[in-house]
């Protein structure tokens, strides 16, 4: 009789310290991005292991986390429209991403629109970047956590030195698959091509295209430096990551559920900011392309020529595929680019 009270009261033990991790489990954020999961490499990594470890910590574990790297659960798009429907919760999305769900994001990739992480920080940080999210989660349904600036696009090929406009010409250069940096590369002289990330790398080795663009903790990321020759230090477009969660299923939440998630989020963010950084300018980053690539960096008169051609027909492209609506947002971009950049020169 003993043995059998000592089991029942053994079981409800059990049950009583198990009964938090039932709860806990009942909300699940599934946390997805297209990297690897190796945070002092990659700043999605970072942003998702922070956001996991904050989280959980300030809710005791009602809220978990479990992070889907490497595009686990499918592409962009395929990840997006589960975050879209619920089924995914959060989604750490490129430009690329977010674009056939919310195509106005182009616009932050806008050619030559600034050279300056601080003022991408500072930009995402300010009204403009609270205006965009508000007109993304509007037109989404997609509520953003944050904005993650990722460094600048650098272009790279195997055939030579890209030092002004006229070097591009003829050259068959990958982009993503998205209309913009298609156009940007087709007003430069050169042949754009889409090809699938996935597929890059094998694309530019065997000659399919001769060069692509990307920032340098990407070029690194992929190992393109192993089938590229020339890098062009150009800072021609600004990269971005959004963060997505669906809107829905934060409203859900308790208000100080709410806040938590906020607040593990710009920790989070801090944290992947962070790492971008640090990766650039360690031997992760640009130092060790310096040894295995022939690297130039363009003169201000040679972006001047670049810029001449690139950002009227940026605008003209966004005039004809985004109307009127798209008009406006780039000179609220622009405009904002401007007003940080006269506040940084006033307090110096």
């Amino acid at each position: 009789m003993i043995k059998k009270v000592s089991v029942v009261l053994i079981l409800v033990a059990i049950l009583l310290v198990s009964a938090p991790v039932l709860q806990a489990a009942s909300k699940v954020i599934k946390l997805a991005h297209l990297n690897p999961q190796t945070p002092f490499d990659v700043a999605t990594a970072a942003v998702a292991a922070v956001f996991k470890n904050e989280l959980e910590a300030r809710t005791g574990g009602v809220l978990s986390v479990e992070i889907y790297p490497s595009g686990t659960l499918g592409n962009e798009r395929e990840t997006m429209e589960q975050v879209k429907a619920g089924i995914t919760q959060s989604y750490i999305a490129s430009v690329g991403g977010i674009a056939p769900f919310y195509p106005l994001i182009d616009i932050t990739s806008l050619p030559f629109a600034y050279s300056s992480y601080e003022i991408g920080c500072k930009l995402y940080d300010g009204p403009f970047g609270r205006d965009l999210a508000k007109d993304i989660r509007d037109k989404t349904g997609m509520r953003v956590l944050g904005f993650i600036p990722q460094g600048f696009f650098q272009f790279t090929n195997s055939k030579r030195p890209i030092k002004t406009p006229a070097d591009m010409k003829g050259l068959k250069m990958r982009t993503m698959n998205n209309p913009l940096h298609m156009e940007f590369m087709n007003s430069l002289g050169a042949a754009a091509t889409p090809v699938a990330w996935a597929e890059i790398y094998t694309a530019l080795q065997t000659g399919v295209v001769d060069g692509q663009h990307n920032p340098i903790t990407v070029i690194n990321l992929g190992k393109i430096y192993e089938v590229q020759k020339y890098l062009t230090l150009s800072n021609h477009m600004a990269g971005l990551y959004v963060w997505v969660i669906n809107d829905r299923w934060f409203n859900a939440l308790e208000p100080a559920e709410k806040a938590a998630v906020q607040g593990a989020a710009d920790a989070a963010m801090i944290a992947g900011r962070g790492i971008d950084r640090l990766v650039t300018a360690t031997e992760k980053g640009l130092p060790a392309l310096a040894a295995k690539m022939e690297i130039y960096t363009a003169t201000p008169e040679e972006l001047a020529e670049f810029r001449k051609i690139a950002i009227p027909a940026a605008k003209k492209f966004f005039a004809q595929t985004l109307g009127q609506d798209g008009t406006q947002w780039v000179e609220k971009y622009l405009n904002a680019i401007e007003e940080i950049k006269k506040t940084s020169m006033s307090s110096q």
